[in-house]
């Protein structure tokens, strides 16, 4: 079943690795991509993205601000912060918001670990 995802982080490097390797596991999702909040949320304004992988630090809004409108506006979507900023208090905030939270490195385990917690297996 085909899922728009819509992958936020203000690396190009880490957008290509999280493409890369949930395009290798769910190849009839369809992807967009963001480097910044602002971004994130005019996208999710025009496409029905049903699950968002968040950075926290960005330049601009954080992801976590962007989370919390995009879950406004989508509030079916599906948001999972995936940041190296693991404070207890950005995560406690992100899971109070209705986001999950994992740890960067974006890997392939982390990327299964993604699926896992979105997809419930």
């Amino acid at each position: 079943m085909s899922k728009q995802v819509l992958i936020v982080d203000d690396s190009r490097v880490s957008r290509m690795l999280a493409r890369a390797y949930l395009e290798e596991s769910r190849p009839d999702w369809q992807f967009f991509e963001a480097s910044c909040g602002e971004d994130a949320i005019a996208l999710v304004q025009k496409e029905a993205i049903e699950l968002v992988t968040l950075d926290v630090n960005m330049p601009g809004m954080s992801g976590l601000a962007a989370g919390e409108q995009i879950l406004r506006l989508r509030p079916k979507a599906q948001v999972v912060v995936l940041s190296a900023n693991v404070q207890s208090s950005v995560r406690q905030r992100a899971e109070s918001l209705g986001m999950q939270f994992l740890q960067k490195p974006i890997t392939e385990s982390t990327i299964a670990r993604l699926l896992e917690l979105v997809e419930g297996t």
